[in-house]
């Protein structure tokens, strides 16, 4: 057991394939580009890749889908086997396939084949929805969750990621995803006109009603996303705007909110460590850069974080890790792990030691010792492994783990970030998070004291 809830998605599985070459030249008998050098490479898609991507985050998932026998049912198939346990339902025709053509990595054209739709639920769908202790709903329109929705709703998801051409979410779902265009295609119209964050607002508020759901969280692409429990909606914005390839951004925002949600984590921080995620999915390279499927599994938690930091990197995968005393875990503590374990395939926290505490923080420090900070850190599902170090700053471990992301909390500036000049050497990146405000062990320290008095 790694602490992480297991999760069930339903949705329409698709099979993507990426042909991505150079393109320097037109074609002589017409106008287009004309693609060298393609290399081809495959990768689950639509429900399938939102139930990969959690499964590569180290949960247990299992995935309703309907996958039948047809070639890309079974390159699918392949794809899914070592990481998750796959429900299929019958399909009615070959499964669909998206191709994009890419040159330079931007794409040219999308080919689409296979009409396959899902004809029929199963009883062992109907009981793995019914047993779920979380539901993530991925909705392309191709027939799974009509099958299921009656099941669905008995058991409304923690989270659905609609489809124009889907059906709407169950009343008492959690969370519902669309897109910015989606929100707007779906929403029922009153004249408003749609302006930014305003048109945004009034879609998400006017979903929250119009579906019965608790909230709607529009995505906003490289400014993140705004959160509507049907009035006064919060904005979260991306730590960073990224503009790369955004293909299946969605897949991993819903992914990534679904997890928190099974985890205990409320909507608002779901949703922030959702924003991190897609952020750093999209600087990563976006679907193009998914992990292939033969890549090693996670290791287990509670391994030894440099040969975990070793086998993710083996694995192509991307290694995080977050510094800190984390003397009186609060809030802000676990908001911070949660984002940052949103931006690669493992997070390794890097923990002062008694004594170097002590010589930061003054005689009295830490109020927890090691043994019992340790413990609490690793019981945390969004933390892979604990490592500590001795010395004022973390840069001789972070010489030995060579993580690809180091991650402070956002009071830090910018010459407090030492270890940034290191992470360079390895082609590695520091990033600020945000600390949620007002949060800090100190405070909670002087609080405490007061009332004593």
């Amino acid at each position: 057991m790694n602490g992480k809830a297991p999760l069930v998605v339903v949705g329409d599985a698709l099979l993507d394939r990426d042909l991505t070459g150079r393109a320097e030249r037109l074609a002589p008998d017409a106008p287009v580009p004309v693609v060298d050098d393609c290399g081809e490479r495959i990768r689950p898609g639509g429900a399938a890749l939102a139930a990969y991507l959690a499964a590569r985050d180290g949960r247990d998932v299992t995935l309703v889908a309907g996958v039948g026998d047809d070639p890309a049912s079974q390159a699918l198939r392949r794809l899914l086997e070592p990481w998750l346990t796959l429900v299929p339902l019958p399909l009615t025709g070959p499964l669909s396939e998206k191709t994009r053509i890419l040159a330079q990595n931007r794409p040219v054209v999308r080919l689409d084949r296979g009409a396959g739709r899902t004809r029929e639920a199963t009883d062992t769908a109907r009981e793995a929805v019914r047993t779920a202790p979380a539901v993530l709903v991925s909705d392309y329109g191709r027939g799974t969750v009509d099958a299921l929705r009656d099941a669905l709703a008995a058991r409304p998801p923690l989270v659905w990621d609609p489809h124009p051409r889907g059906g709407t979410p169950v009343p008492g779902t959690r969370l519902v995803t669309p897109a910015e265009k989606e929100a707007h295609t779906l929403a029922p119209r009153d004249g408003t006109p749609r302006r930014d964050l305003h048109a945004a607002a009034h879609s998400a508020a006017a979903l929250v009603a119009h579906w019965r759901v608790a909230a709607v969280a529009v995505t906003l692409g490289a400014r993140g996303a705004l959160l509507s429990y049907g009035d006064h909606p919060l904005l979260v914005p991306a730590p960073a705007a990224h503009h790369g390839d955004s293909c299946g951004a969605g897949d991993r925002f819903a992914a990534t909110a679904a997890g928190l949600l099974a985890d205990g984590v409320l909507v608002a921080a779901a949703v922030e460590g959702a924003v991190a995620s897609a952020s750093g999915f999209v600087a990563a390279g976006g679907a193009s850069a998914v992990p292939d499927a033969d890549d090693a599994p996670p290791p287990p938690p509670g391994d030894d974080p440099h040969a975990l930091a070793a086998r993710i990197r083996a694995a192509h995968g991307t290694v995080v890790a977050a510094g800190g005393c984390f003397d009186l875990l609060h809030a802000g503590h676990v908001g911070l792990l949660q984002a940052a374990r949103g931006l690669g395939d493992c997070l390794v926290v890097c923990v002062n030691s008694d004594a170097s505490v002590r010589r930061r923080k003054g005689e009295g420090r830490p109020v927890t010792p090691l043994a019992d900070r340790i413990r609490v850190l690793r019981a945390l599902a969004c933390v892979d492994a604990v490592a500590v170090f001795d010395e004022d700053t973390p840069e001789r471990l972070l010489a030995d783990l060579r993580p690809d992301v180091w991650v402070k909390g956002g009071d830090y500036a910018a010459a407090d970030l030492p270890e940034a000049a290191l992470l360079q050497k390895w082609g590695g990146q520091a990033v600020l998070l945000p600390y949620l405000d007002g949060r800090s062990s100190t405070a909670l320290m002087e609080r405490a004291a007061e009332g004593t008095r």
